[in-house]
């Protein structure tokens, strides 16, 4: 699973979601779903100007944390539970 941890870069940047928002021209509804983790995708355009208002880089706002992975519910290749045919 992604992990979006803007709300800890604006409060490490001392910003507030309305005044983000029309920095990065994003409605405050928009920035407050995935402040808040709710998002389901991020446009690389729209993550280029958070980083850019924010002065940071893409890896600061996102993280991968595969235990709370939705699809490893089947298994991972690696433990032997792939459909591939060999």
């Amino acid at each position: 699973m992604i992990i979006i941890n803007l709300d800890v870069m604006m409060a490490k940047r001392k910003i507030g979601l309305t005044e983000l928002a029309e920095r990065i021209d994003l409605t405050q509804a928009n920035l407050s779903i995935l402040k808040n983790g709710k998002g389901k995708a991020i446009r690389f355009s729209t993550l280029s100007r958070l980083c850019r208002e924010l002065n940071c880089q893409p890896g600061d706002l996102l993280e991968y944390d595969p235990s709370k992975d939705e699809s490893n519910e089947g298994g991972s290749p690696s433990s032997g539970n792939d459909r591939r045919e060999n």
